[in-house]
């Protein structure tokens, strides 16, 4: 089965921290990785590096850390979707203001109603747009 990954799951892989259920969670998507693949918005590779810049700016994590992280990302099957720009300006804008979310969270959402797939998030404001606009969460 495949899915659409958010940010905030992939963060919880590389920092492991969060709450008991929220790790757990992010464990759970992990292993369906085993056999199913990921789809996201082209912004996804941006907002990693970002967290990861600004957890080594801070000394949070070394470096090498890092590496091992982005090493780990490389081995599990997640697809980068091309046409997340085209739906920028039109439908992922439309699902930013019906649902108050960021037009990066909203990338995620579009995403999973353009392809038909469920949404693996911990995002809270994420998890209850999608499940309005009719998207089924990662169990």
């Amino acid at each position: 089965m495949s899915f659409v990954l958010d940010n905030s799951v992939t963060m919880r892989w590389f920092f492991g921290d969060g709450q008991p259920l929220e790790l757990t969670y992010a464990g759970k998507v992990l292993d369906a990785l085993k056999h199913a693949s990921a789809f996201v918005p082209v912004t996804w590779g941006l907002e990693v590096a970002n967290v990861i810049a600004r957890a080594e700016a801070k000394d949070l994590v070394p470096e090498a850390r890092s590496a091992a992280f982005l090493e780990m990302l490389d081995d599990v099957d997640i697809e980068v979707d091309s046409a997340t720009f085209t739906h920028a300006l039109s439908d992922t804008l439309q699902l930013a203001r019906r649902y108050r979310l960021s037009a990066y969270d909203a990338s995620y959402l579009e995403l999973a109603l353009r392809l038909g797939l469920p949404l693996a998030t911990l995002d809270r404001d994420l998890k209850l747009a999608a499940k309005r606009s009719g998207v089924k969460n990662i169990p």
